[in-house]
């Protein structure tokens, strides 16, 4: 890669030698940023940076790509944690369900959901599978996105299933940005297993899960603990398989509902637990206790009108809060984190720098990329987004319905 300068820079977001990995509480409303910045790049790592006044000129100027960013913000890209990236088809019928009066779970019960997404899906080839992701993420990279988890989940079946975790390994392989697969066998039971429940989690453990591991397909796993899909006993049963084949896990908990299935996740090890639109005292004190990360969803609340995860009450208790955007053809279908920045700061009440922080630092945490990803320093190769000119960084979660990435250097 050739050698890159930014200059007369507006503001240098997320940079720093002792930013933490983890940010939590009243921290989260800290940013580090310098003004009238220059940043230089060699062979993709942050050479330099600092005030353009600490800036002595350019003694080697082949191979040089000089960029000025006057009045443009230079921040990490965004970390994406969550998201469904890899499905068959859109599902806007449902949408229009929902506008007609029905809730989410009354359209799953009626065939809807993800055993919709389920069937199309089957009906589809690896390649062309592979081809609508591959423009989905080209997509959110121009969002500014620079690392992304994507679930399986639509397969529900154990052909499917491995055939949704080689086509995520496929994007992981020809993706210029990291990707890491979590497999969600267990994210709603098959119509064929509707009155034995058990014989599919023996089906994802003794059928599915070995064959994950021989051909490497899984990064992580995952469980949509939750009434009328699984149950706290049947997320750990799942944990506990998943481990033993190299998977830590990272699950779907208390969307519509507490059942308990944070504080077993916590006693699991999750690396994150995801939703919580529904959150109560045992849970954050749980919460406390562990290096799990909560992730809130705000897109998907917003979209099928359900309440939005309390930010502010986790952070006053001094937790970290990651976003991510739950990208998906059912809840989400929209992997743009500018937006999800927006909801965070008008619906949570998350200021614009907790939010900013919830994207990068504590999403890549969420992620396990806390060495490479979310903030910007020297030897680093995190991905780095340069915006268009703007007023201020509270510019872009102001003004949500505008496209404020000018580019984005991976």
């Amino acid at each position: 890669m050739k050698k890159i300068l930014i200059k007369n820079i507006k503001g240098l977001i997320q940079v720093g030698e002792d930013i933490p990995t983890v940010i939590k509480g009243k921290s989260m409303n800290q940013l580090p940023i310098i003004e009238d910045a220059f940043l230089a790049i060699e062979h993709g790592e942050v050479v330099a940076y600092g005030p353009m006044e600490e800036w002595h000129g350019i003694t080697d100027w082949r191979d040089l790509e000089v960029i000025d960013a006057t009045d443009k913000y230079v921040m990490p890209a965004f970390v994406d944690a969550h998201t469904h990236t890899v499905f068959a088809k859109s599902r806007e019928e449902e949408f229009v369900d929902r506008i007609n009066g029905l809730s989410y779970e009354e359209i799953a019960l009626k065939g809807g959901g993800i055993l919709n997404s389920a069937r199309r899906l089957g009906e589809m080839t690896e390649d062309e599978l592979y081809e609508n992701a591959k423009q989905r993420i080209e997509r959110m990279i121009s969002y500014g996105t620079g690392a992304l988890e994507i679930k399986s989940g639509y397969g529900l079946s154990v052909d499917n299933e491995l055939k949704m975790l080689r086509v995520i390994k496929r994007l992981k392989e020809s993706m210029p940005i990291v990707i890491k697969a979590t497999f969600l066998g267990a994210h709603a039971f098959p119509k064929e297993f509707k009155e034995n429940h058990q014989g599919y989690i023996d089906l994802i453990i003794n059928e599915m899960l070995p064959k994950i591991e021989a051909e490497g397909l899984a990064d992580y796993i995952d469980v949509f603990c939750e009434r009328n899909y699984f149950s706290v006993e049947q997320m750990e049963q799942i944990l506990i398989a998943g481990q033993k084949y190299g998977l830590k896990p990272k699950v779907h908990v208390n969307q519509f509902s507490i059942l308990g299935g944070i504080q077993k996740a916590i006693e699991l090890h999750a690396v994150s637990v995801d939703h919580l639109e529904e959150i109560c005292q045992e849970d954050i004190d749980a919460l406390k206790k562990s290096t799990t990360i909560p992730t809130i969803l705000p897109s998907c609340s917003h979209f099928i009108s359900i309440p939005f995860g309390n930010a502010r009450w986790m952070m006053e208790n001094d937790l970290p809060v990651a976003l991510a955007s739950d990208f998906n053809p059912g809840t989400t279908p929209s992997g743009n984190l500018g937006f999800v920045w927006s909801l965070a700061c008008v619906k949570m009440k998350m200021t614009p720098e907790e939010a900013f922080n919830a994207l990068t630092i504590n999403a890549a945490a969420a992620m396990e990329l806390s060495e490479t990803h979310g903030r910007i320093a020297l030897g680093r190769r995190s991905p780095i987004v340069i915006t268009k000119e703007l007023p201020s960084l509270a510019y872009i979660p102001y003004a949500f319905g505008d496209m404020h990435i000018e580019r984005v250097i991976i």
